[in-house]
């Protein structure tokens, strides 16, 4: 914006006036209001349909049309005539554009070489409702919008701490969306802190509308599969994040937030660990580990024992699959294969259609698809439920990027197991377990606190202890307070 807008503000208003008709022209939405104050010309600049008509008419223009005094200037409107609480003096022209732009009104004054920008933004809005991507069945039914200021409220409403910063910056070229980092001053890790200012600072594009595009800007590793990053679209995630001495980044048009750092066990967690008994949520989170075991290794497990390395079954489980794979055309790669397709083509048509027809689709292609191509012979009975079985574990997971990182993988081990079986199989745990030690999110490792040596880190990772127990903040977040709580109940 700053290539495009002039800085200087003439002090003949005529020549403003003319240049920002020249710049806005051909917008029907642009209203640009002329008008006299004691032989002084004014002139109000505001987008229709983003601004609030009733404040701008009752608390600014009916104030300045009453004005009875000798003199008008800037300092004079904002000190003593209009009636706004948000109102701010700018010495750039482009500042007072990039807010016109924004939902607030721009004023310009005959003879100042200054700007007035008074907030009346009033846009349509969604209200705060329950997110549909991250359900829990004990705690808050507050989920983020696509207003970034009520975003902030919901935050602020959980954190009423006078150490919590909100900095803003605009990002893109043209677009200038408004962007927040958000952290609580005293606890945050530093290092992280530097390193997201300073990747947010180096952005350069024209436009930024989500916070996807957000993420591959400020991600350590643009090439793994595994996201760097935690999204969010829950104010109470968010919170928890802030007093663990993490860093929450929100942009404007976007329902959701960036956590970083992000580990593995942060994303393997859920809302309802924490809202519910912890012994409860301790099975949970074992249950949710063994379910990513499964999945990663269930379908290349399939093919090693059935064309590698028979002699690792039971006789009578091995004479079981061989007879219901009797008259299957394809070997065991290719049937894997073919329903690993079926069930990704599957998953992206429930995930794209409406939800009521997505609904239909689960069933018919969950059950007559599977059936009719197990009676039809192509695929036998067993890798129906291998399929199936890999489904279920691979969504149990709160995070969807998380399965969709586990998915990549998945398909790599069924390669490596077709060329060389159970051995071929472990080499591709070994590659996956190689690319997680080496993954960094914002400094800290992407596998803590598994790599932790503190033993405090370890009572809210695979177990979820009691609060009375957990006193201290993780280590490895290398926070400033690192006391959470002074005396815990046990």
């Amino acid at each position: 914006m700053n290539e495009i807008v002039r800085d200087q503000i003439s002090l003949n208003i005529d020549d403003n006036i003319s240049y920002l008709k020249q710049l806005l022209k051909d917008n029907s939405d642009i209203v640009m209001r002329e008008f006299y104050v004691v032989n002084m010309k004014c002139c109000l600049i505001y987008v229709d349909g983003m601004a609030d008509k009733n404040l701008i008419d009752h608390f600014l223009l009916e104030p300045l049309m009453r004005f009875e005094g000798k003199v008008l200037d800037i300092s004079i409107i904002k000190d003593r005539i209009a009636n706004v609480s948000e109102i701010s003096e700018k010495s750039k022209l482009s500042e007072g554009i990039i807010g016109a732009l924004s939902g607030d009104s721009l004023l310009l004054v005959q003879n100042n070489k200054s700007c007035l920008v008074i907030g009346t933004r009033l846009w349509p809005t969604r209200g705060v409702s329950e997110p549909s991507s991250e359900t829990v069945i004990k705690g808050s039914r507050e989920g983020f919008t696509e207003t970034v200021r009520f975003n902030t409220a919901l935050i602020r409403r959980r954190v009423r701490d006078t150490r919590l910063r909100l900095e803003h910056l605009s990002i893109g070229r043209r677009s200038k969306s408004d962007t927040f980092i958000i952290y609580i001053d005293d606890i945050v890790n530093k290092d992280a802190l530097s390193l997201i200012k300073e990747r947010l600072g180096k952005i350069d594009i024209d436009a930024v509308f989500d916070s996807g595009i957000l993420e591959e800007f400020i991600e350590d590793n643009m090439y793994s599969p595994f996201p760097q990053v935690q999204y969010t679209e829950r104010p109470d995630v968010v919170a928890a994040a802030l007093y663990e001495g993490r860093i929450a980044v929100l942009i404007d048009n976007s329902p959701s937030a960036l956590i970083v750092p992000a580990t593995l066990p942060n994303l393997f967690q859920s809302p309802d660990d924490y809202n519910g008994r912890w012994i409860n949520a301790t099975f949970i989170r074992l249950v949710r580990l063994f379910a990513l075991f499964l999945t990663l290794v269930m379908p290349s497990l399939y093919i090693s024992v059935t064309s590698f390395n028979t002699y690792t079954i039971p006789t009578k489980l091995a004479y079981s699959i061989a007879a219901s794979r009797e008259g299957v055309p394809f070997p065991a790669f290719v049937e894997v294969i073919i329903m690993e397709l079926f069930l990704a083509m599957l998953m992206e048509a429930i995930v794209r259609l409406p939800k009521p027809i997505g609904a239909t689709i689960a069933i018919v292609g969950g059950l007559i698809i599977g059936q009719a191509a197990v009676s039809a012979g192509i695929v036998s009975p067993v890798m129906i439920i291998i399929i199936a079985v890999t489904a279920i574990t691979n969504f149990l997971t709160p995070n969807y990027d998380i399965t969709s990182a586990f998915r990549f993988y998945r398909y790599l081990l069924i390669i490596f197991s077709s060329v060389a079986g159970l051995y071929g199989m472990v080499i591709g745990l070994i590659i996956f377990l190689i690319q997680l030690l080496q993954l960094k999110s914002f400094g800290v490792p992407y596998l803590a606190p598994a790599v932790s040596p503190d033993i405090d880190d370890y009572k809210d990772f695979l177990l979820r202890l009691p609060y009375g127990l957990i006193r201290k903040r993780p280590k490895y977040m290398n926070t400033g307070d690192k006391i959470r709580q002074k005396k815990g109940r046990l």
